[in-house]
C-alpha cells in the first residue's frame, strides 16, 4: 500500500481571524500513488465533487461554501471524515481539540476563543452524517482506500505576526507552517508517499526548503516549472515524492484538507464575532478580509482599548 498526503489553507488573505492549514492522509493501493484519475474512479461510488446519490461531496472549499451561506457541505465532509477515523467533534471546543490539538494553549490565550462553545454541526443533519459515513466507509474499503487522518494547524494573529518576522514574510510563513504540518502527517505513513501542495506565492523552487526539513536523504529535483515543481527523496521502496502544483485543489486529499481548513476558519470567525458583539452593540459581523477588517477595527477600537487587547493579538500585520 502507498500513502497520499494533501494540504491546503484557508484565511491567507485576511487581517482578522486565523490562518488555518489543513491536511489529510489516505492509504491507497500502490498503483494509485500517482494516478489521481484512477483514485477518483475507484471512489466514485461514494465520493464526488458535487456529491448526490448518497455520495459525499469532496471538492475545493470555494465550490462547496459561499460567504454567508450554510456550512452544510463543509460540515458533512469534515464530520464524515472524523467518523471514518474514529473521532468525534460534536461541539466547537471538541472539534478544535480533535483537529488542532497542538493549538489548544494558543487558542485559550486568545480572548474570543477562551470559553467559547456551541453544539455542532451548525447546519448539517447528524443522522445524515452518520448514514453517509457508514456507506462511505464500506465503499472505500471495497476499493482498498482508507482515510488515515485529518489534521489542521490554526495560526492565530499573535503567532502569525511572530512567524512573519521569523520567516521574513507571508510566503515563508505559509511554506514553513505547511511543512510543519506535513511532518506531523508523515507520522501516519509507512511506505511510498506522495505529498501534494498548492503552489505558494507563485514560487517554483522548493528544494532548499525541503532539504532543510528532510535532512536524512538528498532531495532530488525532478522538475521545477510554472505548472508543477516535483521532488523526491528516501530509500527504494519508501520513496517520498513532494509536488507543488498550480491550482492543485482538485486533488482529492487536498480538497478534503481545504474543506477542513475553511470549516475551522468559519467556526473561528463565529467565535470572534460573537465575542465582539458582546462588547459593541449593533456591531456588523466581519469575515476579516482587508477592506471590511479596517471598518471592523474602527468599530471595536474603543472596546478593545477598554479591554486592553494588544494590537498584535488582534490584527494580522499582512
Amino acid at each position: 500500500m502507498a500513502f497520499l498526503i494533501g494540504v491546503d489553507e484557508a484565511g491567507y488573505g485576511p487581517n482578522l481571524g486565523p490562518l488555518v492549514i489543513g491536511g489529510s492522509v489516505w492509504e491507497v493501493p500502490d498503483e494509485l500513488l500517482d494516478d489521481h484519475e484512477g483514485l477518483v474512479a475507484a471512489v466514485s461510488n461514494c465520493i464526488a465533487e458535487t456529491g448526490g446519490d448518497g455520495r459525499l461531496a469532496v471538492a475545493d472549499s470555494k465550490q462547496l461554501y459561499k460567504p454567508k451561506g450554510p456550512l452544510t457541505q463543509l460540515e458533512m465532509g469534515v464530520h464524515v471524515a472524523l467518523a471514518l477515523t474514529g473521532r468525534l467533534g460534536r461541539t466547537w471546543r471538541e472539534l478544535f481539540a480533535v483537529l488542532a490539538p497542538a493549538c489548544r494553549t494558543e487558542m485559550d490565550d486568545t480572548p474570543w476563543y477562551r470559553g467559547f462553545d456551541e453544539e455542532l454541526p451548525v447546519d448539517a443533519d447528524l443522522d445524515r452524517i452518520s448514514e453517509i459515513a457508514q456507506a462511505v466507509e464500506l465503499r472505500l474499503a471495497d476499493a482498498g482506500v482508507r482515510l488515515c487522518t485529518l489534521q489542521t494547524d490554526v495560526v492565530c494573529a499573535g503567532r502569525f505576526n511572530r512567524l512573519l518576522q521569523q520567516w521574513d514574510g507571508k510566503g515563508g510563513l505559509l511554506s514553513n507552517t505547511t511543512l510543519d504540518l506535513v511532518q506531523q502527517l508523515l507520522e501516519h505513513t509507512t511506505g511510498q508517499t506522495l505529498i501534494h501542495c498548492d503552489k505558494q506565492g507563485g514560487r517554483n523552487k522548493y528544494a532548499p526548503l525541503l532539504q532543510g526539513r528532510f535532512t536524512d536523504y538528498l532531495v532530488e529535483i525532478r522538475c521545477e516549472g510554472r505548472a508543477e515543481s516535483r521532488y523526491q527523496w528516501g530509500p527504494r521502496g519508501e520513496t517520498t515524492i513532494c509536488r507543488f502544483v498550480a491550482k492543485g485543489d482538485r486533488f482529492l486529499p487536498a480538497a478534503l484538507a481545504s474543506m477542513a481548513a475553511k470549516y475551522l476558519r468559519e467556526l473561528a470567525m463565529r467565535a470572534f464575532n460573537a465575542y465582539w458583539r458582546r462588547h459593541v452593540s449593533d456591531l456588523k459581523a466581519t469575515a476579516g478580509y482587508p477592506l471590511d477588517a479596517k471598518r471592523f477595527r474602527e468599530d471595536v477600537a474603543e472596546a478593545r482599548a477598554e479591554l486592553g487587547i494588544a494590537d498584535e493579538l488582534f490584527w494580522r500585520e499582512k
